[in-house]
């Protein structure tokens, strides 16, 4: 779980209540100033940073008020000096660098390795210069925290390398901002557990409109997404990275099915397989139940024979997909087996989900509804 300091320097004085108020209520980290009469005014149960030079003398209720003090380090002899100083009391110390070339970037490395906190801001817009402080990090025990210039900045940071940062910095402009920024860290996936499913019947359809989900990642071998008729079951389709006869693998595609069906996304949320588009997202579900956020680049909808597939859970929950009737398009089961759709019979048994919830525009609601 990432966290978030919001740096309240720069918010105007008649936006300050509402940021901070707003922060506290969403349970925001932290707050970043230089102002040590300021800080004295948030509440105990955030931390209070404060942000000093590197040859400023702090006063003594400096120790009672901030649980941390970043210090601006410009060269090697003031992160040298701080290290020092941090050596006696890790926790209540750390750097902030502002990356703006070469040495400054080896320098943020140095500190990020070094120290308890470490805060880098970026001159540029590239994320290169993250991505090696991130790296250089990997193996510290520290914290580092990157400085947003905007949400959609912030969007950018949490996934650089897959990890992103520890933390983020945001000056907001309003309070809408800290709601913007709240949701982005709420925003990562939860583990899903899966059911087994016994498959009951498959129906030849004839012809219909089936749907590919092209990704911008690379699948897993025993990765997929969830799709069924029913929001409340779905069979993992599993990706094209399993080698097929006649053509090569297409690890980023999963041929889901007919375009009616549903397909689950991240925060309990489906779409129809005919909504999604290039910059959609879905939820990739590996057989263990894990879970991540993955992007659409194309959906292909073509017409081609269908076969429905029909099972149930272990409780008794009737789940149906429909597919394309061809034998590479494949399911996973128990153990992540790789099973071809058009070899399933009557006892076979899949992976799947069953969702508790009825559906209203994909999001979930408690209301009446059958589906079959």
């Amino acid at each position: 779980m990432k966290f978030a300091w919001i740096d309240i320097r720069s918010v105007e004085k008649n936006q300050r209540e509402a940021v901070v108020d707003a922060a506290i209520h969403a349970g925001l980290a932290g707050f970043v100033d230089d102002r040590l009469e300021l800080l004295a005014t948030l509440p105990p149960t955030v931390q209070k940073v404060l942000l000093a030079a590197p040859d400023a003398t702090l006063p003594p209720e400096a120790a009672d008020v901030a649980d941390i003090v970043l210090t601006a380090v410009r060269t090697t002899a003031e992160l040298d000096k701080l290290k020092l100083v941090a050596a006696e009391a890790p926790a209540r110390h750390g750097a902030f660098v502002d990356v703006v070339d070469d040495p400054s970037l080896r320098l943020a490395c140095a500190a990020a390795q070094e120290l308890e906190h470490t805060v880098v801001k970026f001159r540029d817009p590239t994320k290169i210069p993250l991505e090696i402080v991130i790296a250089a990090a990997d193996k510290s025990p520290g914290r580092l925290i990157c400085e947003a210039g905007d949400l959609e900045e912030a969007g950018i940071i949490v996934d650089v390398l897959e990890k992103g940062s520890d933390g983020l910095l945001l000056a907001p402009k309003d309070a809408n901002d800290i709601f913007g920024l709240n949701s982005l860290l709420q925003s990562s996936t939860q583990d899903l557990e899966l059911s087994t499913l016994t498959v009951e019947s498959i129906e030849h359809n004839g012809l219909g409109d089936r749907v590919c989900v092209d990704t911008c990642t690379h699948f897993e071998k025993d990765e997929g997404i969830l799709v069924g008729s029913y929001a409340h079951g779905f069979v993992l389709c599993v990706s094209e990275t399993h080698p097929l006869p006649y053509m090569p693998t297409r690890p980023f595609r999963v041929n889901a099915g007919a375009l009616h069906s549903y397909v689950m996304g991240a925060d309990n949320r489906t779409n129809y397989l005919s909504e999604l588009k290039a910059g959609s997202t879905v939820l990739g579900v590996t057989a263990d139940g894990r879970t991540r956020r993955i992007v659409v680049g194309r959906v292909k909808l073509e017409s081609r024979p269908l076969l429905t597939v029909r099972a149930k859970s272990d409780e008794g929950v009737e789940v149906s997909l429909t597919l394309q009737d061809d034998w590479h398009v494949r399911v996973l089961g128990p153990g992540a087996t790789v099973l071809n759709c058009t070899e399933l019979k009557p006892g076979d048994k899949l992976l799947g989900y069953i969702a508790t919830d009825k559906r209203h525009v994909g999001w979930p609601v408690g209301e009446f509804c059958i589906e079959k």
